[in-house]
């Protein structure tokens, strides 16, 4: 039987300029759906596992055909309540070289933040389940979200279940402050805690020294003493951390650390040419799930993660459709690109 993974936040309408246009350009736009948590569903059920995502959306075609979306990729919703007043919708312009990509957010008003923990029964949802994971983001949206974030946690705590966080900051949703009261409240509920370099810093107060992404510098020993204050302070078990080095936005160095308390493991790095960067840190969260959930050693499951995100910067839309072949291919060297006949 595959491993269960539970999901827990928003999927959003995404409209994207084509061909790396401007918005004042575009006469038409590209339809998607995505969001952090959903984007993890659907990797995990490429990878072959039990992908189940919890929301809400409101009862309308739209709310349907992102639920459609996700099910064509074999993701299970039937927990995904139907109610509300709109599904929220992000505007992407996608940047190239020296020029910076844009996000536009109209999202306000969304079903998933008007929403009460009583609508969902946990023990129907966590039933068999092996992992829950959910993102910063969902809390973010308001603090009935944050409340659903807070009672899912506690749920599947109280089952021995396996918690995970993305403490994904977004500064256009909430303020530094009200984060860290929030964020620092619900990981004491979370075994594995991922974030970049900067959203450890924002949300929990964690900073590393001597580092700047803008610059593509980065100090390893910083990030260890911030592993280190975070294990002190949340007892997590594995905390991980994409490490983005932002040359252009074209062109990333991408790499993850790990750490469990004793071991701290850098992965290696590649070098990616962007197709679309969104979703990349979702791909490196399902990727090392994936991989601890199924039993691999820490420095596996990371170079998993990484692998498979940097897969994900090659490829279109929010979802990462990365084969399970073609991350272990990666992690076995072979990224050379060559056609496969």
């Amino acid at each position: 039987m595959s491993k269960r993974v539970v999901t827990l936040g928003e999927i959003m309408l995404r409209l994207s300029t084509p061909d790396f246009k401007r918005f004042v350009q575009a006469d038409t736009l590209d339809v998607t759906y995505g969001g952090g948590e959903a984007n993890v569903s659907a990797a995990l059920c490429n990878y072959g596992l039990q992908g189940v995502f919890v929301s809400k959306v409101p009862d309308n075609p739209i709310g349907q055909s992102a639920i459609n979306h996700l099910r064509r990729y074999g993701v299970d919703t039937q927990f995904v309540q139907r109610g509300g007043e709109r599904l929220g919708i992000y505007f992407l312009e996608t940047g190239a070289a020296m020029r910076a990509s844009q996000v536009v957010y109209d999202r306000s008003g969304a079903s998933i933040a008007d929403v009460d923990a009583s609508e969902f029964d946990w023990d129907a949802i966590f039933d068999r389940a092996d992992w829950f994971h959910t993102t910063g983001i969902t809390p973010a949206l308001s603090d009935k979200a944050a409340a659903l974030a807070e009672a899912a946690l506690k749920a599947a705590k109280a089952k021995g279940i396996t918690t995970s966080i993305d403490l994904n900051y977004r500064k256009k949703l909430w303020s530094k402050e009200k984060a860290r009261e929030v964020m620092t409240r619900l990981c004491q509920y979370v075994d594995v805690c991922i974030g970049n370099e900067e959203d450890a810093d924002t949300t929990l107060g964690f900073k590393a020294a001597d580092t700047d992404v803008t610059k593509g510098e980065l100090d390893l020993e910083g990030y260890k003493s911030v592993f280190e204050q975070m294990k002190a302070r949340f007892g997590f078990k594995f905390i991980a951390s994409s490490l983005r080095e932002s040359h252009s936005a074209s062109d990333n160095g991408w790499s993850a650390l790990v750490y469990d308390g004793s071991e701290f493991y850098h992965t290696k790095k590649y070098n990616v040419r962007i197709v679309d960067r969104v979703g990349s840190g979702d791909s490196f969260a399902s990727g090392l799930i994936y991989g601890l959930v199924t039993g691999m050693s820490m420095p596996e499951a990371a170079e998993f993660g990484v692998a498979a995100s940097a897969l994900k910067h090659t490829i279109p839309g929010d979802l990462n459709h990365a084969t399970l072949k073609e991350v272990k291919d990666l992690v076995k060297g072979d990224g050379s690109g060559r056609v496969q006949r």
